[in-house]
């Protein structure tokens, strides 16, 4: 048994030199060997088929990619895992398309056909692939294959034609690609408020089609879910040249263009002649949630956008909204803010040329949480505290230092300096990568000297989302972090994932998610992490530079029973 284990290794090893050599024939033939002494690992079917594919033999591959469709393939944490050619997607749909490519380069057309349909069913993302490949060019002229990669012929339609086959197929991804589509909704509402959408397209400007497909997919409980303009327009969308934050006193201009210096730090109290809190329900019937959080930090973003206030009937010119403010002294006025192109979406720092941020205004420095948002993560030793901050701002690598070694240096100094506290503020994370995340948690499940009650802290917020709540998630379950701020934009266990489709006449850009992340346990229905240490932003605070989060972790000094 032994030696047949060593014997296994070896030839496990060949096989995979082989491939990573690009050496497909002699691969192909010692994965053969590998899954014939161990059939019930996906992976080594995987890396079978990929190494047929890529040495021409279509049919044997295309039964191998069968088992892989049985056995399931592990998760690649990060890229150098995964061998040149070897089948690393995850999902059942796209390994169904790699048996509809071997047929087509078989020349099989309708088993290719077929296949490519079954790999739909199992929710194939990527239509633009068959589009591109040049084995399925010949299959394009065929019908069946233009409807189910929504090819349309555009030039000899109306434009209320082209939105209606826009709106066909909408209809026909968000079904097919969300995980849960009538978890909320039943199919027959669904189907009906698309029926009636399609009859109002001819009374509908762009922008409101476009806001109605937005309110069709707010009802599907994925907070990842969206409808934006065509990739072409998203940098000349037209938008207030403000930043507002809804904080617990109302919406505030934090951030402006120069020329709108004198309302900075204004409180905007109505929007178009409508009270902003309306305004803000307004805009949340058409945005996708997980929580009422996400809409908190989302929706005044949204108050920027005035082609899309204008859609909602909330202002009467697309370009301009007249806002009634009381400004820091208390005296109230309007003001008429001119929209300008900018990159759609929620304002963050750091802001245009020309622009002033509240924060540098202020007699007093910056406090650490507004120092350096647009790095990823960073970190700072505060001696007369004697604590590490440590923000954590995306799940994503840095070019000059990947997370898992930014994460040694920071445990390095931990391990060396030995601080009372580490705070890890969480709060300005919208996510990335979670397997990215993996280096912290392991850090800390492996670090006594901050792993312990009152000595581990963590802030979270609105914007703690994503891939971000899945790492907040994992800190709760597995460490001793103590919860400050206010609760997380999204919840333990949640439906994501970022694949979004174009439809094929206006090029709008759609996501629905197709992924549920059980990060938490599966009783687990809470709609989000809420903080221990309950410090949600104020204006007062933030209009002086304070960071109410971080006052509330410097106060709890005293160690209580159940604290």
């Amino acid at each position: 048994m032994v030696n047949e284990l060593v014997s296994f290794q070896r030839m496990l090893a060949l096989a995979q030199v082989r491939s990573g050599a690009g050496d497909w024939a002699e691969a192909a033939l010692l994965w053969e060997q590998v899954v014939a002494a161990n059939p019930v690992n996906g992976s080594y079917w995987a890396s079978l088929a990929a190494a047929r594919f890529a040495a021409a033999d279509y049919r044997a591959a295309a039964d191998a990619y069968r088992r892989v469709l049985d056995l399931g393939v592990r998760p690649a944490e990060r890229e150098h895992e995964v061998f040149p050619g070897e089948v690393h997607y995850l999902i059942p749909g796209e390994v169904a398309y790699s048996i509809a490519c071997c047929y087509a380069r078989l020349g099989e057309a309708d088993t290719a056909i077929g296949e490519l349909a079954a790999a739909l069913d199992r929710g194939f993302r990527d239509l633009d692939r068959p589009r591109s490949d040049e084995h399925w060019k010949p299959l394009l002229a065929d019908q069946r294959v233009r409807g189910m990669l929504g090819i349309v012929d555009a030039a000899g339609m109306s434009r209320d034609e082209g939105w209606q086959a826009d709106l066909a197929f909408f209809a026909r991804e968000v079904i097919r690609r969300a995980y849960a589509p009538f978890a909320q909704v039943t199919q027959e509402s669904f189907s009906q408020q698309v029926a009636r959408l399609n009859s109002q397209i001819p009374h509908l400007t762009d922008l409101q089609i476009m806001v109605e497909m937005a309110r069709l997919v707010r009802q599907l409980g994925d907070g990842h879910a969206f409808v934006l303009p065509a990739k072409a327009d998203l940098e000349q969308f037209r938008a207030l040249p403000l930043d507002v934050y809804l904080f617990d006193e109302g919406t505030f201009v934090t951030a402006a263009a120069a020329r709108y210096r004198d309302i900075l730090g204004a409180r905007i109290d109505r929007v178009g002649g409508h009270d902003t809190a309306a305004v803000i329900d307004a805009v949340g019937g058409i945005l996708s949630r997980d929580n009422d959080q996400q809409v908190r930090f989302s929706a005044p973003g949204w108050l920027r956008l005035t082609p899309v206030l204008h859609a909602l009937g909330l202002i009467e010119d697309p370009g301009e909204a007249t806002l009634t403010v009381t400004l820091p002294g208390g005296s109230a006025r309007e003001v008429a803010v001119t929209a300008e192109p900018a990159l759609l979406g929620r304002m963050m720092p750091p802001y245009p040329d020309g622009w002033i941020d509240l924060p540098d205004t202020l007699a007093v420095p910056r406090p650490l949480y507004l120092r350096h948002r647009e790095l990823p993560y960073w970190f700072e030793y505060l001696p007369a505290e004697d604590l590490v901050y440590f923000q954590f701002n995306s799940v994503r690598d840095h070019a000059q230092e990947p997370f898992g070694k930014f994460c040694d240096r920071l445990f390095g100094f931990i391990t060396a300096r030995g601080p009372g506290r580490l705070v890890i503020d969480m709060r300005f994370n919208g996510g990335g990568n979670t397997f990215l995340g993996q280096p912290l948690l392991h850090h800390l499940i492996a670090c006594p000297v901050v792993n312990r009650r009152g000595a581990l802290f963590v802030i979270i917020g609105r914007l703690t989302f994503s891939a971000a709540q899945n790492v907040a998630t994992a800190l709760e379950a597995h460490t001793q972090a103590t919860f400050a701020g206010e609760p997380t934009g999204s919840r333990p266990n949640f439906i994501g994932e970022s694949v979004p489709f174009e439809l094929p006449v206006s090029k709008l850009q759609v996501n629905v998610a197709d992924l549920y992340w059980q990060t938490g346990y599966p009783m687990d229905y809470r709609p989000w992490i809420a903080p221990q240490l309950y410090a949600p932003p104020t204006f007062a605070s933030f209009s002086q530079n304070r960071d109410p989060a971080l006052a509330a972790i410097l106060a709890a000094s005293e160690q209580l029973p159940g604290t």
